[in-house]
């Protein structure tokens, strides 16, 4: 097994999907999107035996605010791309 290759295919995966992300972000302007929203555009709003909807999305969200790209408002819980 070539665990170099998988390891690159899910890193690029990751990228093209916070590349995404940034694109809606981006479009949303100052209005922002919600989880829901984001992950329904995308078609990643889904989450295992029909429970814990919004993970995937959640996840990388959380993801692209750890790395100063992305936040929150907490009032709105709407996500924006951070100045």
């Amino acid at each position: 097994m070539n665990y170099i290759n998988t390891y690159q295919i899910a890193q690029r995966a990751l990228a093209d999907l916070k590349s995404a992300i940034f694109i809606l972000l981006t479009d949303a302007g100052e209005n922002g999107m919600t989880n829901a929203e984001i992950g329904r555009k995308l078609g990643i709003y889904h989450g295992h035996s029909g429970k814990h909807e919004g993970h995937i999305s959640r996840a990388l969200l959380e993801i692209m605010n750890g790395e100063g790209v992305v936040i929150q408002d907490t009032s709105t819980k709407r996500w924006l791309i951070k100045k």
